[in-house]
């Protein structure tokens, strides 16, 4: 494990419910990252999504695999992260390939395509028990905080 929860935290400014990353288990600064999140019949989007079959919204999915790129470009660009906020900026080519559930573990795989002027392009895969889930290109930023 190279981050738990209280890890987390330090950098990501989400907290319960929208904080979706539980641990970080790999990192190669400025290139990649992948991070676990466990999903539980606890979670408070389940009661409506869908009553009597559960299935983990696509938004909140991708949603993840942008919090897991924040943690990559707040580690190599922020000696501070307290003052920074993450901006995501675009989704393209997503793709569900199957439902995430209550009782899976999302394995969030995160590479950098490129980083120029200060927009981070990432790769997203999202794999539960080792199959393909969801697929995404995502773009973020990094700001001051008292920036508006």
């Amino acid at each position: 494990m190279i981050m738990d929860v209280n890890q987390i935290m330090k950098i990501l400014p989400h907290r319960f419910p929208f904080l979706l990353v539980d641990r970080v288990i790999e990192h190669d600064p400025g290139k990649r990252i992948v991070a676990l999140k466990n999903v539980t019949i606890n979670e408070p989007f389940f009661p409506g999504h869908f009553p009597g079959h559960p299935v983990m919204p696509g938004v909140l999915i991708i949603e993840a695999m942008a919090q897991v790129g924040g943690i990559l470009a707040y580690l190599a660009t922020s000696d501070d992260p307290q003052n920074k906020v993450c901006y995501f900026g675009a989704i393209d080519e997503a793709k569900f390939r199957k439902p995430v559930v209550p009782g899976d573990q999302l394995r969030i795989e995160i590479d950098v395509i490129a980083c120029k002027r200060g927009i981070w392009v990432f790769s997203g895969k999202v794999f539960v028990d080792g199959k393909l889930a969801t697929e995404a290109k995502l773009k973020a930023t990094l700001a001051d905080k008292d920036t508006k």
